[in-house]
């Protein structure tokens, strides 16, 4: 469960960007995992809350962005979402291809209270 050791570096980021008084006024924290990503979402969801009870950061509710796991064919210029792992385009049947997006890993958002 590698999800715990990521929470620990993204409550760490969250203190950082976040003055240490400024803590308990964040409502919401967006992140987006890519489907690529190697990491459980829900996993991740339960590492934070865990690691986030009995600190500043207790009322902080974490919102995980799923981002689909996205090819370009190289051949067409075809964009589509495929399924995990496929890499061949389904229009032309190319395989080559590139990943333009599921490798993220990311906090998109850190939204304080009024």
């Amino acid at each position: 469960m590698h999800e715990l050791s990521i929470a620990k570096n993204i409550v760490e980021i969250i203190k950082e960007s976040v003055e240490e008084n400024d803590l308990r006024s964040i409502e919401r924290v967006v992140l987006k995992v890519g489907e690529l990503s190697g990491v459980v979402p829900d996993s991740l969801q339960f590492s934070l809350e865990a690691i986030s009870t009995g600190t500043e950061l207790e009322s902080a509710k974490y919102e995980m962005k799923r981002i689909p796991f996205t090819i370009k064919c190289k051949v067409c210029g075809n964009v589509s979402d495929n399924e995990l792992g496929i890499v061949k385009c389904p229009v032309c049947g190319s395989k080559d291809t590139e990943v333009v997006s599921g490798n993220e890993l990311l906090i998109s958002e850190i939204i304080l209270k009024n």
